[in-house]
């Protein structure tokens, strides 16, 4: 059993009185094995790959809390807030920039009190304090604590779980094409599986070295990062191999350009994709899927859940 916990800090903009006063230390338990944890997508990036960065509106910050609260009520357990995209050829963000659109969302869902809870999607360490000074209770790193020699540190010190992710991302393997987005091609691997697991657990390593126990580790197989669309569909195939490594794993195949490129259909279009890959995922062990489509997902999810379960019976 994971534990995520809350209670900002000094820096707080609404101060611990408010937080005890309105929000009582956030203990979350989630139980893995007993079902599917659903965590939903807030994009607050200007060029995201699925076309749902909140950001290009200037009145942004109203559209965040509508759909955290959507989410939410759809049946999201995790919000996954991020503020840079990690598509091929995207504009890289400074920490500042970034800082300045993730702070406040959080700062805002906090404030709304919503049952969920938060993760910071960023690879920065000071983008994540900050996030987690604010009231976030997870970190996602999308370069597995590796990017940044500072993020174990951060991760270690509030506590919290930390999402390591498996990347191999290089501009040099891309292919771009206007309707179907980047993906990947020529990406080697010795052995797919066991250079992922190999690689993962080096991450594993880096948190040990800071301190972050076992039970505050996820893992993550990077899906359509540095990996081919046969990679990819492979480590949702084999994903169970993953699982075997004694860690809990999140998938995100949402609107990925693996759907893409196996249906022909543009980012919007690729729910039914998600969707297969979704419930293939959780029959190979997937703890936590991450979605862009929270209502349609959280359906598919809780239906393979009850199939399992049945069969588990």
């Amino acid at each position: 059993m994971l534990y995520g916990t809350c209670e900002p800090g000094e820096n707080s903009p609404y101060g611990l009185d408010w937080i005890r006063k309105h929000m009582p230390k956030f203990e979350y338990p989630l139980n893995w094995g007993s079902r599917t944890y659903v965590m939903g997508v807030i994009n607050l990036t200007p060029d995201s790959f699925s076309g749902d960065g909140l950001v290009i509106n200037p009145n942004w910050l109203p559209a965040v809390l509508e759909q955290a609260r959507r989410f939410v009520g759809a049946g999201a357990d995790i919000l996954d807030i991020g503020g840079e995209s990690t598509r091929p050829g995207a504009q890289l963000v400074t920490a500042d920039e970034e800082m300045g659109h993730v702070q406040p969302a959080v700062q805002l869902i906090v404030k709304e009190g919503l049952d969920v809870l938060l993760s910071i999607d960023t690879y920065k360490a000071s983008v994540a304090e900050a996030a987690l000074q604010a009231g976030a209770h997870w970190i996602n790193d999308v370069w597995g604590l590796r990017a940044d020699p500072e993020m174990a540190a951060v991760a270690a010190r509030h506590g919290v779980p930390v999402i390591l992710m498996h990347n191999r991302l290089t501009p040099t393997n891309t292919e771009l094409r206007e309707r179907l987005g980047g993906h990947y091609v020529g990406v080697h691997y010795q052995n797919l599986l066991e250079d992922v697991k190999r690689e993962l657990l080096e991450c594993v390593g880096i948190a040990h070295a800071a301190g972050i126990p076992d039970d505050r580790i996820i893992l993550d197989p990077g899906l359509g990062f540095g990996k081919t669309v046969e990679q990819s569909m492979e480590l949702i195939d084999r994903l169970n191999e993953i699982r075997a490594l004694g860690y809990p794993v999140l998938l995100g195949p949402s609107r990925k350009s693996f759907i893409g490129y196996t249906l022909n259909l543009p980012p919007d279009q690729r729910v039914e994709g998600t969707s297969a890959a979704v419930a293939v995922g959780i029959t190979r062990g997937a703890n936590i899927v991450r979605v862009h489509d929270v209502e349609a997902i959280v359906r598919v999810v809780r239906m393979t859940d009850a199939i399992l379960r049945h069969r588990q019976e």
